[in-house]
């Protein structure tokens, strides 16, 4: 069974990272850009993580995963420039449409949370493969029937397009119109549910039966092929992180005092 990801092989600096001092990384500057309402903020974070993926090569691929959530983002713009419950200013007119500012401002806060959740995740996982992360995870404390949820969860949207791709062509081949006009399309993606589906549950069944023939119930100590190190650099970094965190976290505190 093949196992996919998204995953970009190089041999980088962030490639070389732990594990978890890159899912540190992300889950701290999220929390930190959610701790404070400001642009400026998120827009830092927005572009070190730019950086990032940048200086990992991946920066091709992280474009198409944003361009995933262009519509999601379109639509904050248009639902808070319209109906935010603080508008007050008018920015512009549009259709016959008004705008506001508090609107589109608290819509750019919402987009540069967004983008930074993406990018600062997407370097994580462009540049980790699955098995390393939760190997990494699983040998810090963490439950192995949670670490094989948590890799299962990784692989599934890169299965679930493998998959997707190849009923699209057997369907295809057996004379499914699958492009053409808006009803043509639909009945295309109803056609298309079905095989995924039962393939998903297959595939599900077909894992499970064979990491228990692998022993994955067995009791006891495991070991591990490969043994993920912490190194001096990444023992710096979660320092730093960890540091990062809890000024913010006091910095908020005494904001809220005031």
């Amino acid at each position: 069974m093949r196992v996919l990801s998204l995953y970009v092989e190089n041999d980088t600096f962030i490639h070389k990272l732990e594990p978890i001092a890159k899912l540190l990384y992300a889950l701290i500057s999220i929390v930190i850009t959610f701790l404070f309402p400001s642009i400026t903020v998120g827009a830092v974070f927005v572009a070190f993580s730019l950086l990032l993926a940048i200086s990992a090569k991946v920066f091709k691929r992280m474009l198409l995963l944003l361009n995933v959530v262009l519509i999601v983002l379109l639509s904050m713009v248009i639902i808070q420039g319209l109906f935010y419950r603080q508008n007050v200013t008018p920015a512009f007119k549009l259709w016959g449409l008004t705008f506001y500012k508090e609107g589109l401002l608290y819509s750019l806060l919402l987009i540069v949370r967004v983008v930074n959740m993406i990018i600062s995740f997407g370097v994580l996982i462009l540049t980790t493969r699955p098995s390393d992360l939760v190997d990494n995870l699983v040998q810090k404390g963490l439950s192995p029937r949670f670490g094989y949820v948590l890799a299962s969860v990784l692989q599934i949207i890169p299965q679930m397009l493998s998959t997707t791709s190849t009923i699209t062509d057997a369907q295809r081949s057996r004379g499914l119109e699958t492009e053409g006009n808006l009803f043509q399309r639909f009945s295309a993606f109803f056609a298309l549910l079905g095989p995924l589906v039962l393939n998903s549950l297959v595939e599900a069944r077909e894992r499970a039966m064979a990491i228990e023939i692998r022993g994955f119930g067995v009791e006891g100590k495991r070991t591990f092929v490969r043994q993920i190190l912490e190194t001096k650099t990444d023992r710096w970094i979660k320092i730093s992180l960890y540091v990062a965190f809890i000024v913010a976290v006091v910095w908020r505190i005494i904001l809220w005092a005031m």
